[in-house]
């Protein structure tokens, strides 16, 4: 059959008489049929069920993570509190060795015995205004001092090997005079002591 012949067949099509059409007709309908019928099925009902269950797995995806994470700190639970009571602990000997008000002017005059034993002069030693921050405050005392060399070196790794908490800021170091001999310097150096704010406790 050429596309003359099929086009005239399909030209004489008696509708009201179904029955009489070419079987070869009748199948490419009834396949146009169930391909119109899926398409509509698909995009009436499945379609959207899809998309659910793609959500659904995702999910899924997402639940069980979270169950193996809790999973994972309910099997490690003992171990998790031995942990936190060293970290607490670790932070209560830390919180010892911030000094309170009353330690500050201790604090001063270890400082001071420390630059005499190093062999340096005071210019001055000067406390600074408290600043709150969190759990602590933080108290700079501004220090000037002068002598030798090794002499400022082994006051600053004195100052820093205290028993209390002090970091040292700003160092400045410069020659105390072009006529002074023996190789004088002047050190400027801000240390920061901290103390345990009860307040916020």
């Amino acid at each position: 059959m050429n596309i003359q012949e099929a086009i005239d067949t399909l030209n004489n099509l008696d509708p009201d008489n179904i029955g009489s059409w070419p079987f070869i007709v009748k199948i490419v309908i009834w396949i146009g049929a169930m391909l119109l019928a899926g398409v509509l099925v698909f995009q009436l009902q499945l379609k959207n069920s899809l998309a659910d269950l793609q959500t659904k797995q995702n999910e899924e995806v997402g639940l069980l993570q979270e169950f193996e994470k809790k999973a994972f700190k309910a099997a490690n639970l003992e171990i998790l509190k031995k942990q936190m009571r060293e970290m607490e602990d670790s932070f209560g000997a830390l919180v010892k060795q911030l000094p309170s008000d009353t330690e500050v002017p201790e604090l001063l005059e270890d400082i001071s015995q420390l630059g005499i034993d190093s062999g340096l002069e005071f210019d001055s030693i000067v406390l600074g205004n408290e600043r709150v921050v969190e759990f602590y405050a933080e108290l700079p005392i501004q220090i000037s001092v002068k002598g030798p060399y090794h002499s400022l070196g082994g006051f600053i790794s004195g100052v820093a090997s205290l028993p209390r908490i002090v970091t040292l800021h700003d160092l400045t170091i410069s020659p105390v005079s072009e006529e002074v001999s023996g190789g004088m310097l002047s050190m400027s150096i801000t240390a920061k002591t901290y103390r345990y704010n009860d307040e916020e406790a």
